[in-house]
């Protein structure tokens, strides 16, 4: 069997692997040299670890809004990092408004309920209008031209807000809410980091029932099977592929109010980055695969933020915390050498394969 395998070999398919080989090597000797140091205390390594859980239940939560529509359509859509950065952008001005009227401060719970209620409605919105205008009179064409109409609905999207609103950032007000934080011994937890992980995960699993346990669910599953037996089965296509889109963008704009509770502020282009790693974390878990965009979010999630100064930092790299992009997306060609399908693999019926 080895001897077959290796018979078929290319030169391309050996310079893979030893590529994929030479980055696990370096990232042994790294992680081994930088332990062997001692730098850094357990609690700083816990810190990096909870901020990696903390930003992967995000990018999950992003990943998943690909997945469903890759899913049913059986393409990326790309506009989907604008959906992320529409619901925050447009809740900032509901936000700034109740500051100014004083509601932040006496009523932080509402605030934040509001801020949610907003951005997950206006991103379900958008990505109602994007299926509508964009990709429904293309149901039928070529993969590339939904491909290439997803980046440019991306496009227009940024720079429609950019025009409408302006270059600057937008300043969420400060939410004291999630200030406090919870010790055990020298770990600390902060209440947002404990919020953030939690509501993702509860997102995530509410989208598992629905999909597994509702009738629209079971719907989505058929149309994701074969789109032509489900509606002759008394299926309504449309209505469940706009269904996809809805549940894609509210956990898009939920998303986008946990990144936004995180780093504060928002612009017409803060869904590119989010929106690639998410996509990454797609790739590396399974696209396709709910479970496995939720794995593969998380996963990269950690190795952004524990990668840089693990690897990195015991081989003698100035400020390694600069390649966490780069790091993370090693991490992506390192899983593509060596599992194509992701971690948990593409789930794929006979015919789409």
């Amino acid at each position: 069997m080895l001897a077959k395998k290796l018979k078929h070999l290319e030169l391309t398919d050996v310079f893979i692997y030893l590529l994929g080989l030479a980055i696990v090597a370096v990232v042994i000797i790294g992680s081994i040299a930088t332990l062997i140091q001692a730098k850094y205390a357990l609690r700083a390594w816990f810190d990096l670890v909870l901020f990696g859980v903390t930003l992967g239940s995000i990018y999950a939560l992003i990943a998943l809004g690909y997945t469903l529509v890759y899913g049913i359509l059986r393409m990326i859509n790309f506009a989907h990092s604008e959906v992320f950065m529409s619901g925050p952008y447009i809740a900032y001005f509901v936000a700034d408004a109740m500051s100014k009227a004083g509601l932040v401060e006496q009523n932080p719970l509402l605030t934040v309920i509001i801020i949610f209620i907003v951005a997950m409605l206006s991103s379900t919105l958008i990505a109602i209008l994007v299926e509508r205008v964009a990709y429904r009179p293309l149901r039928h064409a070529p993969r590339l031209v939904p491909l290439i109409t997803a980046i440019g609905a991306s496009f227009f999207l940024q720079y429609t807000f950019f025009r409408l609103f302006g270059p600057n950032l937008k300043v969420y007000p400060a939410i004291n809410l999630f200030d406090a934080s919870i010790a055990f011994g020298d770990f600390k937890i902060t209440y947002l980091q404990i919020f953030v992980i939690t509501a993702a995960g509860l997102l995530m699993l509410a989208l598992h029932q629905f999909v597994q346990r509702t009738k629209i669910g079971k719907a989505m599953r058929a149309v994701s099977e074969d789109r032509e037996t489900a509606a002759l089965m008394g299926i309504n296509v449309d209505n469940t592929i706009v269904m996809t889109f809805a549940l894609g963008g509210a956990l898009a704009g939920a998303a986008g109010v946990l990144y936004i509770l995180v780093f504060n502020q928002v612009t017409a282009f803060i869904g590119f980055v989010p929106g690639i790693k998410a996509f990454t974390a797609d790739v590396l878990g399974g696209i396709g695969n709910i479970p496995g965009a939720m794995l593969g979010g998380l996963f990269l999630g950690v190795i952004e933020s524990l990668g840089p100064t693990l690897f990195l930092d015991g081989l003698g790299i100035a400020a390694p915390y600069q390649l966490k992009d780069a790091i993370a997306f090693t991490m992506l060609v390192l899983v593509l050498i060596f599992r194509p399908a992701g971690i948990l693999g593409e789930r794929l019926t006979e015919k789409k394969a």
